[in-house]
């Protein structure tokens, strides 16, 4: 798939929550890591100015014309006003054209939405929302931090459901410390018994630097290892092809035409913008990102409208790694006329072994087994040795 230069899809990132969790390093901020004493309705409404004001400077710099996905993540873009969120889908709109399938998304924490929050997201133009699950057991979210009540996540998944959301997506993560084959299982269970169309599951990775990295290091919580955390892929796989969702990456699952539109047009190299503080972007070969603290995004966008922090053009070896390393994830697989010799030459042993699928490679694609998805950084480091 060649890049579509009069696309662009959006990603909005919304920095603040409520309580940070023990596992994250994402770019998000408390309001007591913030040393804000202002009310969370005008944090919203002023943030959502400096997004519209980025918003602005896109349709300036890019050429594209055409917008197939918004995607608000974060942070909890629930904590912020459906009318604030709506401002922001106006923008793009007013200088945009959005396709007719543009696909809107908003991640929210299950227990931030009502079924009111949920019209009014509706209302403004959100048709995906993707919850933030992780675990249907009080004790793996415990060590999580997650703050979440496991029952709301089936409260949240039917309101949308009520509120006309035809596309909803929940996020789990698996290996987390004291969660037992049977806990995974039954979190896989509760998943698939809600009325949901995509499924994103991730293997937890304890980041330096967090909370959960520290009681990691004191020895209060054991990670499990490896091959524990390789089963509950493989059973989790297994539980979502029988309900009827297949692989479309790596970590992503969903029933026939409710793969993320966002997810790909990562996977596959296109182009986006992310706007807000922290926020990534890339535009035919060349990567910026923005400052990451909210202040300094705010003083940026007031001074100059430019909050890029850093920005580089990457070359032609270097698009092609990364070719390689997307494509790997995807069921199509890398075309193995693509390839040189010496790389198909590296490939042939995770052939032998059943890591790629001998079908695929008879027609021309290098593509991973089952049980070759457990090994996918492995093979892509090998065929780029």
């Amino acid at each position: 798939m060649s890049t579509r230069a009069d696309h662009l899809a959006f990603y909005i990132h919304i920095p603040y929550c409520v309580k940070r969790c023990g596992y994250c390093d994402f770019n998000t901020y408390t309001p007591a890591e913030l040393q804000i004493q202002s009310t969370l309705d005008v944090i919203s409404h002023d943030y959502i100015d400096l997004l519209v004001k980025e918003i602005d400077r896109a349709s300036h710099e890019s050429d594209a014309r055409f917008v197939p996905s918004i995607f608000f993540g974060g942070g909890t873009p629930t904590l912020m006003a459906p009318a604030d969120l709506g401002r922001v889908i106006t923008a793009i709109t007013k200088r945009f054209t959005l396709t007719s399938d543009c696909e809107i998304t908003i991640e929210a924490n299950p227990d931030t939405v009502t079924p009111e929050l949920l019209t009014d997201l509706r209302s403004v133009g959100f048709n995906r929302i993707s919850m933030g699950m992780q675990s249907a057991v009080p004790h793996v979210l415990a060590v999580l931090d997650r703050t979440h009540n496991p029952a709301n996540v089936e409260k949240a998944v039917h309101a949308a459901r009520d509120a006309g959301f035809q596309e909803i997506s929940v996020d789990l993560i698996y290996g987390t410390p004291g969660e037992s084959i049977a806990d995974w299982v039954l979190t896989v269970d509760t998943a698939l018994s809600l009325p949901i169309t995509h499924i994103s599951a991730y293997a937890l990775i304890v980041e330096d630097g967090t909370k959960l990295a520290a009681q990691v290091k004191r020895g209060d919580v054991v990670v499990p290892d490896d091959d524990e955390t390789a089963d509950k892929y493989l059973l989790a796989d297994e539980k979502f092809r029988e309900a009827g969702m297949d692989w479309y990456e790596l970590s992503n699952w969903s029933k026939p035409g409710s793969e993320c539109k966002h997810n790909l047009f990562y996977w596959y190299g296109e182009n986006w913008w992310g706007a807000g503080p922290g926020a990534h972007s890339h535009i035919n070969g060349r990567r910026w990102w923005n400052v990451k603290h909210p202040t300094a995004y705010k003083e940026r966008m007031l001074s100059s409208g430019d909050p890029t922090h850093e920005s580089e053009v990457l070359t032609h070896e270097e698009r092609e790694e990364e070719r390689l390393l997307l494509n790997i994830r995807l069921p199509r697989g890398i075309a193995l006329d693509s390839l040189s010799s010496d790389q198909v030459a590296r490939l042939k042993p995770f052939l032998s072994d059943g890591h790629l699928s001998a079908e695929h490679w008879e027609s021309g694609a290098v593509s991973l087994t089952h049980t070759g998805r457990l090994l996918a950084d492995r093979i892509v480091r090998d065929a780029l040795a």
